[in-house]
């Protein structure tokens, strides 16, 4: 793509996330500072439309950018705005109490109100508790329970389904290799070590271990409050939504199960910095309406979860990354004071 075009597609996003309506070649125009003919923009975004980049929603209307425009948008053409000083003070003043559970709810909250979309924060996961013992047990056929006991007397439990049956000597010894390595260690700890020394053991005891390891490194799927939400309401004011009620009613499944959202969150975690999911792309959020914009969010050094908002893809990216990136850092400050 040219520079011409690139000018004239950042120029339709951003006036397109501004007012919401399909944007016409006078438009374009008049406001992309380009000396061009009226006929030059018309073949333009002729081309732009060809390319998958931007779609008419009428026969005689403007245009609008697709998932594909608004991924080239935040990718590559996108210019990032600063947050103001009144907003920043705001978001300090949220992160003041001792309380881990209050920070967590305020952060939520935060990125709720500057957004006016819904923020998300999945609550840390319990990285530093150091192991005591870990167990495999037979169930059925390849199904294994797996029993991890941590010094300060927390149980998990987890169900894994094998690539193959086990004999109770071979689990038995699984559960030997583990222990003799575990004394002293976090689960983080214990994966890092496991896996650069996996590659001596028998290949199928290799990969029931590595999944042992990824899978009690999972939240519980019963925790209610894996993931806080704040904001689902505002979601009810924006016309794209408001209009489509089965797309709202798939929205608020998500919200009330939380699964889907603890994975994506959790998918999230192990990427660098901010995060932007369009549509449906993430393959978690199945509603081609919304976006999500994420960031993973440290104690001590070490990341420990994930926040994020939630809004239409006609969302202000440019305004709103800013919120979700300063956010993080400043729960990390708090969370690492304590």
């Amino acid at each position: 793509m040219d520079k011409r075009a690139q000018i004239l597609l950042k120029t339709l996003v951003e006036h397109y996330i501004s007012g919401g309506q399909p944007i016409g070649s006078r438009t374009l125009l008049q406001h992309s500072g380009l000396d061009v003919s009226p006929a030059t923009i018309r073949n333009v975004m002729s081309d732009l439309e060809q390319l998958g980049f931007i779609t008419s929603p009428h026969t005689s209307s403007g245009r609008i950018p697709t998932k594909k425009g608004y991924r080239l948008f935040v990718d590559s053409l996108m210019t990032v705005q600063p947050l103001d000083n009144r907003a920043v003070a705001q978001l300090k003043t949220g992160f003041s109490s001792p309380n881990q559970q209050e920070l967590i709810s305020s952060a939520a909250d935060m990125l709720s109100q500057l957004t006016q979309f819904a923020g998300l924060v999945m609550t840390p996961k319990r990285t530093r508790n150091v192991l005591k013992h870990m167990e495999f047990l037979h169930l059925s056929d390849k199904k294994i329970l797996v029993i991890l006991v941590t010094e300060d007397g927390q149980v998990q439990n987890r169900i894994l389904m094998a690539e193959k049956t086990f004999s109770s000597s071979e689990l038995t010894a699984a559960s030997n290799y583990v222990n003799s390595h575990c004394q002293g260690l976090t689960l983080d700890e214990l994966q890092h070590k496991l896996k650069q020394e996996l590659q001596q053991v028998q290949a199928d005891i290799n990969r029931l271990m590595s999944a042992a390891l990824d899978a009690a490194g999972q939240p519980e799927p019963s925790e209610k409050e894996s993931v806080v939400i704040s904001g689902e309401r505002n979601l009810l004011q924006v016309d794209e939504l408001s209009t489509n009620v089965t797309s709202l009613r798939k929205l608020f499944e998500i919200f009330e199960r939380r699964t889907a959202l603890m994975q994506l969150l959790d998918h999230s975690q192990r990427a660098d910095g901010i995060q932007i999911f369009i549509g449906g792309e993430s393959g978690y959020l199945p509603l081609d309406e919304c976006s999500l914009i994420t960031a993973p969010y440290e104690a001590d050094g070490q990341v420990v979860g994930t926040l994020g908002v939630i809004g239409p893809t006609r969302m202000a990216y440019e305004r709103i990354i800013p919120i979700v990136d300063i956010t993080a850092k400043l729960l990390s400050n708090a969370l690492s004071n304590q």
